[in-house]
């Protein structure tokens, strides 16, 4: 039986690298898209194959039109067809509204919104009926903190698209969701978050912790999943109670 096909963009670390394992080892063969660090795409597709999966490391850069296109172009040819998409970049900036420059109005909308954009108009003309799409957004949509503005409203955005594209592409079958982790322990959290947010994060939850990458994967997993075939049009909450 051939497999069903799934791109996960941003997925040579942290959440994406996670979410392109699960779907994975769920049986689905994985386009794993980097933008520079090719060693680390090639270990998620080393790890993907050595459990018995199918995957394949594409570059693109998801912020360039072209190449975002293109990869959905590589994904096709490689696998035959697609039939999940996992929209996982962008960047996190914080900063008070009144303290915001042009400049980091531009950095966040084209980093986050754009690729969001141009992926779920992507995904929309060639996933196949039946087939799946989520966002990862941001838990700050939820939680409207100091600094997190600009941030949160290109998150935002993207999940006003996820409820409408549900409805518009609901007669086919397609399902589109987002998912809204809170504080993750990626590289990137632990590297540039602030001093003590591990910490003060794991505080904030009932259960007493941080994020993982596979509870995040998870989530996504099962949204991929035919489990899943009557919840679309959603934005969930995997902050760990914490919003």
């Amino acid at each position: 039986m051939q497999r069903k096909a799934a791109l996960v963009t941003g997925s040579s670390r942290g959440i994406g690298r996670a979410i392109a394992e699960r779907l994975g080892a769920d049986g689905f063969s994985v386009a794993v898209n980097y933008r520079a660090d090719q060693d680390s795409a090639e270990a998620v597709v080393a790890k993907i194959r050595a459990d018995g999966g199918q995957a394949v490391a594409l570059r693109a850069d998801v912020t360039d039109d072209t190449e975002l296109r293109g990869l959905f172009d590589r994904t096709e040819q490689e696998f035959g067809g697609l039939d999940v998409v996992v929209a996982n970049v962008g960047i996190a900036r914080f900063v008070p509204l009144a303290e915001a420059s042009d400049e980091i109005f531009d950095l966040i909308f084209s980093t986050n919104l754009r690729p969001t954009f141009v992926s779920l108009r992507e995904a929309a003309r060639r996933v196949r009926d039946g087939g799946r799409i989520v966002v990862v957004s941001s838990g700050v949509v939820a939680t409207a903190r100091p600094g997190t503005g600009i941030y949160g409203a290109a998150k935002a955005a993207g999940d006003q698209f996820v409820r409408v594209l549900a409805k518009e592409l609901g007669p086919r079958g397609v399902t589109v969701n987002s998912v809204l982790p809170g504080a993750v322990r990626t590289e990137a959290l632990l590297a540039d978050g602030p001093p003590g947010v591990v910490e003060y994060s794991a505080r904030q939850t009932p259960l007493g912790r941080i994020g993982e990458p596979g509870d995040i994967a998870d989530i996504v997993g099962f949204l991929a999943s035919d489990q899943a075939r009557w919840v679309t049009g959603q934005t969930v909450h995997a902050g760990g109670g914490q919003f």
